[in-house]
Formats: structure tokens, C-alpha cells, sequence
């Protein structure tokens, strides 16, 4: 079966004939999506509580050099998006996130049996490797299924229980180390890969069109490569998301210091990260509410305002030294709010002119914005130096590019709402 990018029964109360994805309803699709986000998120933030451990257990003693197990995670997570996209788009969406689904789990359990940091750090970038698979996937599949504003919806629904990672996951990965050393949280993510792989194999239907499917050719994919890098409109978005998330990277690997070292707070480190994600969560309710009515430019650009604004207020307070645990919490709970308000948008609009190569378009997209937001985010940890400032004037320097690019994207002009089918997709560099 395949999708026929139908509206589905957006309200739960059936499927028609019609339905994009015959067998699930809309909010198992929309969780279904959810869960192969989760596979990654899940993957980065319950380590955080573990970095210190693992670091002690394999002999790491520089804090700093800890963060190498977010960032080779990412780099392999990102480094192979681009050929995920190929082969999505020749032998179908299925199974390749089945081969994708099981190598992830092989490689967690490497790692829970690895004995030295460098061992650690090569199943990191191989079970990222894997879990590329999820994100090109998860992608290209709603847009097989959805355009324009419907796929922001279904995108900002997916990210409500993606962004609920965050939320609990170090407080679950600190759980798991009171009855077990480092080890169970990677066991943990092999059991919940295994449960996501059985939802996708009994589950999920082909939503790639037989008559869609393109051979491997050298001079069919670097055609389409040349297409999808040369559409302005989605390179500048993708280019936005990766300062955004560049930044939250940034955040995620030097906040275990920040909470511990800066603030005295480790104790409480997984309550107040969860409270700060907690607010990604809201902004992408609010966002799945209002992106019909609002648009998907208004919300997003307006948020991204909003960030550089915050962003500027927490910087003069770390320059004047009068940052808390209170004050840092508070403004970066609302810079996370204004990010769930355009990392769904700004996806959207980036692969609403691209309908036609959504497998390759994501994995294109995937490549760009997370090798370069690892990258971003691994110079921003890299530079903490005992305080939050390297932090906060990261939040405003990334938040400036993401501006910059987004007015080029747009031709100078916010807030202007158009066709992104119609006039995005012959809009080139």
C-alpha cells in the first residue's frame, strides 16, 4: 500500500477510502512519526546525567572532552542523512528504515559492552549512523503524505511528544543509573529501538508511489542534488534551523557543567532541564493550533525575533555577572518556546517546494543542518570557560545568522505569507 497525500481524518474519528496512509488513523501516524523522532532525541539527552560516569568508568578526566559523546553521535547521525534520502527514493520507505531500525540496535548494545572511550566513541558514531535512517524517513514520509500548512500541523504534533523527550529523559537516564551503572541506559535505548522497529514492521504502511521510485544513477542524483541545493527557499531555511538548533546543541552540551559547575545546582540538573524543554513542548501545541490561521512565516518569524530579543537580554546579564540559576532558567525556557515556534515552520517551508524528491530532499536537508548544527554546537560547548557567557553570546550570534538568512530567503521582507509551491520551487540561486 501507498500513500496517495490525501487529507487524512485530522480529528481521529475514522479513515475514509482515501486515507495517505491506509491502516493507521491520524494520530497513530502522528505518533508513529513521533516515535521515530524520539529514537534520536532519546539517544542524546538521556546521557547527559551519565557523562560524568562514563568519563570516571573509561578514564576521561577533561569535562570538556566529555561532550565528544554527544557530538560523534551527531556527526554520524548527520554525516549520512545524505545517502538515506538515495536509497529511500529507490527501494521505498520501509524498508530502509527497518535495516536502519536494526542497526541502531545492534550498535547500542556495542556500545553498552564497549571497555574504552574510544570504543564508546566509534559505536556512538555508528549507532548515529543508523538513526539517520529515522529522521530522513520520518520526514520523507509525512511529505509523501501532506503538504503546506497540514504538514507544519502534522510536524508540530509529532514534535509535542519528540520535545516530551528532552523533557523526561535525563530524569529517566538518572533513574536508571541509581539501579544500574552507564551501561542500562543504553540497554534501555536498544529496548525502546526494538519497540519502535515492531511498530514500523506491523504497522506502517509503503507511502512511496511505485511509479515514484528512481534508480541509483550518478546523473540522476547529483541532478537532483543540484536541484534541491540550488532552491533558495529551502536551502536558506535549512540553513536558519541549522543556527537554531546549532545553538540548543550548544545548550545540551554544556549544560551539565553550566548546571553543575556554574549554578551548584547538579543535584536538580534533570528537573530544570525538563522544565526548560517543557516549554519547546508548549510552543509546538500552540504552533499545531495556530499554524492554519496564523501562517507558517508569521509564527516563525516572529519567534526568531523574539529569540535574538531574549537572547540579547540574558547576555547583558552574564556581562554583568548577575546571571542565577533562576534568571538563566527563566529566559532560556522562553528562547525555548520561541524555538518550538520555527524548527516545525521552518522545516515545512523548507521542504514544501521539494514534494517531488522528498527522500532525497530530506536526507539533503538532514545532512546540512545536522553535521553543521553538531559542528555549531560542539565550538559553543567547546568554549565554555566556568561561565554562561560563551553560551548566551552563542544563543545571539546564531540567532543573528538564522535572521540574516531567512531575509535573504524572503527577499528582505517578514511576515509575508505566499505560495511556497508556486513560487518557491522556481526560485534558484
Amino acid at each position: 500500500m501507498c500513500c496517495t497525500r490525501v487529507h487524512a481524518d485530522t480529528k481521529g474519528t475514522g479513515m475514509t477510502s482515501n486515507t495517505p496512509h491506509p491502516g493507521m488513523g491520524f494520530k497513530e501516524f502522528v505518533g508513529l512519526v513521533a516515535a521515530l523522532m524520539a529514537v534520536n532525541a532519546i539517544a542524546i539527552d538521556s546521557m547527559l546525567p551519565a557523562l560524568s560516569q562514563i568519563g570516571n568508568a573509561l578514564g576521561v578526566t577533561d569535562a570538556n572532552e566529555r561532550q565528544w559523546i554527544i557530538t560523534a553521535y551527531m556527526l554520524g547521525f548527520g554525516g549520512t542523512q545524505i545517502i538515506y534520502g538515495t536509497l529511500t527514493d529507490r527501494f521505498g520507505r520501509k524498508p530502509v528504515l527497518l535495516w536502519g531500525l536494526a542497526g541502531y540496535i545492534i550498535f547500542t548494545l556495542a556500545i553498552a559492552a564497549s571497555h574504552s572511550f574510544g570504543a564508546l566513541l566509534a559505536g556512538r558514531v555508528l549507532q548515529g549512523v543508523a538513526a539517520a535512517s529515522t529522521r530522513v524517513v520520518s520526514v520523507s514520509v509525512v511529505r509523501d503524505c501532506y503538504s503546506g500548512r497540514l504538514m507544519a500541523r502534522v510536524m508540530s504534533l509529532a514534535l509535542i511528544v519528540f520535545i516530551g523527550v528532552p523533557v523526561f529523559a535525563p530524569s529517566a537516564g538518572q533513574l536508571i543509573l541509581l539501579f544500574a551503572p552507564w551501561q542500562g541506559i543504553f540497554l534501555a535505548l536498544g529496548g525502546f529501538g526494538f519497540f519502535v522497529l515492531l511498530w514500523v514492521w506491523l504497522r506502517l504502511p509503503e507511502t512511496l508511489h511505485a511509479e515514484d521510485r528512481k534508480p541509483i544513477a550518478f546523473h540522476t542524483v547529483t541532478q537532483t542534488f543540484g536541484f534541491i541545493l540550488s532552491t533558495r527557499i529551502s536551502m536558506a531555511y535549512t540553513l536558519a534551523s541549522t543556527m537554531i538548533f546549532g545553538a540548543m546543541l550548544g545548550f545540551i552540551n554544556s549544560a551539565q557543567q553550566l548546571f553543575t559547575d556554574v549554578f551548584h545546582a547538579g543535584r536538580i540538573f534533570p528537573i530544570i532541564f525538563a522544565l526548560i524543554a517543557t516549554f519547546i513542548a508548549i510552543s509546538s501545541l500552540l504552533n499545531a493550533r495556530l499554524v492554519d490561521k496564523i501562517g507558517m512565516r508569521k509564527l516563525s518569524h516572529g519567534a526568531l525575533l523574539a529569540f535574538i530579543a531574549i537572547a540579547g537580554v540574558h547576555l547583558v546579564i552574564a556581562m554583568s555577572g548577575q546571571d542565577t540559576i533562576w534568571t538563566f532558567s527563566i529566559l532560556q525556557s522562553g528562547m525555548m518556546l520561541c524555538l518550538g515556534l520555527m524548527m516545525g515552520n521552518f522545516g515545512a517551508i523548507a521542504m514544501e517546494p521539494l514534494g517531488h524528491v522528498a527522500g532525497s530532499a530530506a536526507s539533503v536537508q538532514g545532512f546540512v543542518s545536522t553535521v553543521g548544527a553538531a559542528l555549531l554546537g560542539f565550538l559553543v560547548g567547546q568554549s565554555f570557560n566556568g561561565t554562561d557567557f560563551p553560551l548566551v553570546l552563542g544563543f545571539v550570534v546564531l540567532g543573528l545568522a538564522a535572521l540574516g538568512v531567512v531575509l535573504f530567503a524572503e527577499g528582505g521582507r517578514l511576515f509575508q505569507p505566499h505560495n511556497e509551491v508556486v513560487e518557491a520551487a522556481y526560485d534558484h540561486f
